[in-house]
C-alpha cells in the first residue's frame, strides 16, 4: 500500500458518468475537511499515511459507493483496503452490528456469549480439512490480520518444536514486530526490529521472474528454492511456511497452479506445518473458491483471516486442527478484545450476507467481465504491462516499456489522481508501487466495472498523450 499522490478536483471534471444509485447521502455538518486535516496534522502520528497530495474525506457509504464531505460520489474499487467485503454499510450486517451493540457491548471470553461459538461453527462449515484430513475446525479470534498472523507462527513453534519460519518475498503479513519480520517488503520493515529466524523464499511471480524463465519450461525453479533456504538458513528444520495464495499488498500476483503444491511438499518433507494467509483473498473474493488457496489444490494447516471478515469491523481470526489448537493450553493467552459480541456479529452477520445473496457467484460473474475488459485496455495502452488476478481480486501492472518491464510508478500515481477525479478510488501497491489494486466490494455489478474500465482508459490516454 504505497502512498500515491492526489490533487483537488470539482464536479466538473468528471467526464464518465457514474452508474445510477438510488441512496441519497445525509448532507455533512461536522467539521470542515480542512479542519480536520488540520486536527490530524496537528495530533496525529505523522507515519499515520494518507492517499493522494490532497487527502480524500470521506463521511459516508453505501454498498459499492462512498461520499466525502461535498456530497461527491466516488465508486470504491479498493474496498477500505480490501476490507468491506459485501458492501458499505450493508443493512443486514448494520442491523446485526444496532442490535448487538444495543443488548451488550463488551464481554471477553472469559465468559460465554452465543455469538462466538455459532461465528466460529459457521467459519468451521467453510474450511477444508488439512492433508492428513483432520478438520480445520477451532478458530481464535482477534482483532487484526497481525495478530492472527503472529498467533499462527506461536502455534507453529509450539506445535513443531522448531523455531525458522519462511514467508515470500514481495509478500505481507501485517504491523506487529514478527509480522514486519515476514513482511519482505523494504519500505514496510523498520531497521530496528529485526525479528529472528525468519527468511524468505522467492514468489511464483512469473512476470518479474527473478531467473528469466518461463513458465512451464521453468520446471517451478521459484518454488523449488525454498529446499535450498530451509536445508541452508535453518540448519534442515522449519516451524511453518506463512504465505498469500495470492500476494494483495504485492500487486496481486498469481503464482502458477503447482506453485503451492511444491512448496507445501517441501515443507512438510522439514517438519513443518503450511499457513495460507487468506486476510485479503478469503470469503469469496476469487470467485471459483471460498478461500483463494483452493485454487491451487492444496490443503493448509492453518488459515489466517482478516479484513473482509467482518466487512469493515475490527475482526481477524486463526482456524487450524485440533492437536495444532491445543498448543495453546500450556500457557495463558489472552486477548480482551478478541471474540468481542459486536464484532462477532458483524463476521456472522458477514457469512449470512455471503450466502444468501450470492456474493462468491457475482465475485466470479462481474470479475470476470472486469478482467476482460482491463485485458482490453492492455492492446490498447502499451503503459499495460500485465493484468492478473482471480474474481474481484485484481492487478494491473504499469511498465514504461514491455521488453524492459521499467515499472512505470510515478505514472501509477498520476493514474490515481486522475480516477480520483473522475470518481474512481483505486489501489496502488507491488514492490515498486506500479500497480493498480483492483478489489472493490463484491457486490460490483457489471455496470460499475465498465464505468471502472472506461475510467481508466479516458486517464491512460491522458497520460500517454503528455509523455
Amino acid at each position: 500500500m504505497n502512498p500515491p499522490a492526489q490533487t483537488s478536483t470539482s464536479a466538473t471534471e468528471r467526464t464518465i458518468a457514474l452508474p445510477q444509485c438510488d441512496h441519497t447521502p445525509t448532507p455533512y455538518a461536522g467539521p470542515s475537511r480542512e479542519e480536520v486535516l488540520a486536527l490530524r496534522q496537528q495530533y496525529v502520528n505523522p507515519g499515520v499515511l494518507t492517499y493522494y497530495r490532497d487527502p480524500l474525506m470521506l463521511v459516508e457509504g453505501n454498498m459499492q459507493y462512498v461520499w466525502d464531505e461535498a456530497g461527491r460520489r466516488y465508486l470504491d474499487a479498493f474496498a477500505g483496503i480490501v476490507t468491506v467485503s459485501v458492501g458499505h454499510c450493508h443493512p443486514h450486517v448494520a442491523e446485526a452490528v444496532k442490535a448487538q451493540s444495543g443488548t451488550l457491548q463488551h464481554t471477553t471470553t472469559i465468559y460465554l456469549h452465543p455469538t462466538l461459538p455459532r461465528f466460529a461453527e459457521k467459519l468451521a462449515s467453510k474450511m477444508p480439512t488439512n492433508a492428513g484430513g483432520a478438520p480445520l475446525d477451532k478458530t481464535y479470534f482477534t482483532n487484526s490480520g497481525s495478530e492472527a498472523n503472529e498467533l499462527a507462527v506461536l502455534m507453529a513453534r509450539e506445535f513443531t518444536g522448531h523455531h525458522d519460519v519462511v514467508a515470500l518475498r514481495n509478500g505481507y503479513h501485517g504491523g506487529t514486530a514478527n509480522t514486519m519480520g515476514l513482511t519482505a517488503h523494504g519500505t514496510w520493515r523498520f531497521p530496528a526490529n529485526q525479528p529472528s529466524g525468519i527468511h524468505h523464499t522467492h514468489p511464483g511471480y512469473c512476470y518479474r521472474c527473478p531467473y528469466g524463465l518461463e513458465y512451464p519450461s521453468c520446471d517451478l525453479k521459484c518454488a523449488k528454492d525454498l529446499e535450498s533456504v530451509i536445508a541452508y538458513q535453518t540448519a534442515g528444520s522449519v516451524a511453518c511456511f506463512i504465505g498469500e495464495p495470492i500476494q494483495g499488498v504485492g500487486g496481486a500476483v498469481v503464482p502458477p497452479k503447482e506453485y503451492f503444491q511444491v512448496v507445501y511438499d517441501i515443507v512438510r518433507r522439514y517438519g513443518g506445518l503450511c499457513v495460507a494467509d487468506e486476510v485479503q483473498g478469503g470469503f469469496g473474493r476469487t470467485g471459483e473458491h471460498y478461500w483463494s488457496h483452493q485454487h491451487f489444490g492444496v490443503k493448509p494447516d492453518m488459515v489466517t483471516m482478516a479484513k473482509g471478515i467482518g466487512n469493515g469491523a475490527p475482526l481477524a481470526a486463526v482456524t487450524t486442527t485440533a492437536d495444532v489448537a491445543e498448543t495453546m493450553t500450556k500457557r495463558i493467552h489472552f486477548n480482551t478484545y478478541g471474540g468481542n459480541p459486536v464484532s462477532m456479529a458483524a463476521g456472522l452477520a458477514t457469512m449470512e450476507v455471503i450466502d444468501a445473496e450470492g456474493i462468491q457467484a457475482n465475485a466470479k460473474r462481474v470479475g470476470e467481465h472486469l478482467q476482460q475488459g482491463l485485458l482490453a485496455l492492455q492492446e490498447k495502452h502499451a503503459l499495460i504491462g500485465d493484468v492478473r488476478g482471480l474474481g474481484l481480486m485484481l492487478g494491473v501492472e504499469l511498465v514504461r516499456d514491455r521488453v524492459s518491464k521499467e515499472p512505470a510508478s510515478t505514472e501509477a500515481a498520476d493514474l490515481m489522481e486522475l480516477t480520483r477525479q473522475r470518481g474512481l478510488i483505486l489501489g496502488k501497491g507491488g514492490l515498486f508501487g506500479n500497480t493498480m489494486r483492483i478489489k472493490p466490494p463484491m457486490c460490483l455489478t457489471t455496470d460499475d466495472a465498465d464505468f471502472l474500465v472506461a475510467t481508466m482508459d479516458e486517464c491512460l490516454a491522458e497520460i500517454e498523450n503528455k509523455s
